[in-house]
């Protein structure tokens, strides 16, 4: 079972397995409560979420981190990159903009006073709770689902791949102002088209982005040649 527990800005997936479930990312800030109600909706409890995957450390994917920390028992599975991040409460303006519109965008969000990407740091109390993909402690869970390493958008990007779906966060995007499937925020290019490469190979047929709805994986192999145009334009 796959729910959508975001909004129109990102979403919020929580997937079942056996023990529980995942929560794929937290929203923005503030957006706690919307999302404590849809749980309650959705006839799920809070302590049947045993993990949070963390596509990487950005505002509108660990805003409400320590609260859904504050009332599961749930372990946060990461990259190892994400924790500077997720201490320091803000993201990188590493990189640039993907596009001229995406550009405009952003551009839009600082003049409402939106452009700084802050978020609560992560809470001392819950640095335990923290296992890095790369960890012995991983390797002991038994995580039960595959894990790309996905960079480009961000150092710390990584996807979760479940049968034929892959939860890709950040690493394509299907919402304005996007074009083509690309995310409008890019710090690495090279890594980003190699990411699209990965994606491919591990043949997912559908792919659920953070930002939009589900789309075929198949537009990756439409869209891939149109990275090699891209220029990034820093703010």
């Amino acid at each position: 079972m796959i729910l959508n527990l975001g909004n129109r800005a990102v979403n919020n997936f929580l997937v079942s397995f056996d023990e529980g479930y995942i929560l794929i990312d937290t929203g923005y800030e503030g957006g706690f409560g919307r999302f404590e109600k849809k749980l309650r909706k959705a006839d799920v409890a809070p302590k049947e979420i045993k993990y949070i995957f963390l596509t990487h450390a950005h505002d509108d994917h660990a805003g409400f981190l320590n609260e859904v920390l504050a009332v599961t028992d749930a372990k946060v599975i990461l990259h190892p990159k994400a924790i500077e991040g997720l201490k320091r409460g803000q993201n990188s303006f590493e990189g640039g903009c993907s596009s001229a519109l995406a550009h405009f965008f952003c551009l839009i969000l600082a003049a409402l006073g939106k452009g700084g990407h802050k978020f609560p740091a992560i809470k001392d109390e819950y640095l335990d709770r923290l296992i890095t993909i790369d960890s012995e402690k991983f390797q002991d869970i038994k995580f039960p689902f595959q894990i790309l390493q996905t960079p480009g958008h961000t150092a710390d990007s990584i996807s979760l791949l479940r049968d034929d779906i892959l939860f890709c966060g950040d690493a394509a995007m299907n919402n304005f102002p996007s074009i083509h499937r690309v995310i409008i925020w890019i710090e690495n290019l090279e890594q980003f088209k190699e990411s699209w490469k990965t994606i491919l190979k591990a043949g997912p047929k559908t792919i659920y982005p953070s930002h939009g709805k589900p789309f075929p994986t198949s537009d990756l192999n439409k869209y891939i040649s149109g990275l090699d145009k891209i220029f990034l334009r820093p703010l």
